[in-house]
């Protein structure tokens, strides 16, 4: 159980939450709006403590001396490209559609930060989906509606249980945090 200082999350994402909540981590929820962009030549797996970092920079700014922000970003790559939120349904059946069958990779970056103080990492998970059907896809899209997920898709929901063969690495790092390690860092950053 971590008892150190106070614990800002700079999350509105439920699964994140609820991770957190899962690893005994006493935070308050703080968001503000974040300039996710990050410049194209930037390689890959840069791109979510890029962002992460953004995100724990704005949230420390409006946060007391005291307390660690942790921010994260998961971007979902397939074919050395990021694939992200969908726009609509159309494009969620896109997504999903190119992931079947196919393998890809969620990076989440995380950065945990106090003053000037900062530890960032990230996390690589490899998914492995099974073929779909457009049946399968369409009925996971509607019925799930995946429109504010990096890759179209919660592996925690229906199509994880049907779509993913395997995973290699941390099965909370695709659902948005790395939380293990989260709680490994924060327990080192008061020390």
């Amino acid at each position: 159980m971590y008892t150190g200082s106070p614990v800002i999350l700079a999350s509105q994402s439920p699964r994140r939450k609820q991770l957190m909540e899962q690893a005994g981590i006493p935070f308050v929820i703080k968001v503000a709006d974040t300039d996710e962009s990050f410049p194209a030549t930037m390689p890959i797996p840069e791109v979510p403590v890029f962002i992460a970092r953004q995100k724990a920079a704005v949230i420390q700014a409006i946060s007391s001396p005291e307390e660690i922000v942790v921010a994260a970003d998961t971007v979902v790559v397939l074919d050395n490209t990021i694939i992200g939120k969908p726009k609509d349904r159309e494009d969620a059946i896109r997504i999903l559609t190119a992931l079947s069958g196919r393998e890809h990779l969620v990076i989440t970056g995380v950065v945990i930060r106090r003053n000037e103080k900062e530890v960032a990492f990230s996390k690589e998970t490899g998914v492995f989906f099974n073929p779909l059907t457009q049946e399968q896809i369409a009925y996971y899209v509607d019925n799930y509606k995946p429109y504010d997920k990096a890759g179209a898709y919660a592996i925690q929901e229906w199509i994880g249980a049907v779509a993913i063969d395997k995973i290699e690495g941390c099965f909370y790092n695709v659902m948005g945090l790395p939380v293990s390690r989260v709680v490994e860092e924060l327990e080192k950053f008061d020390a």
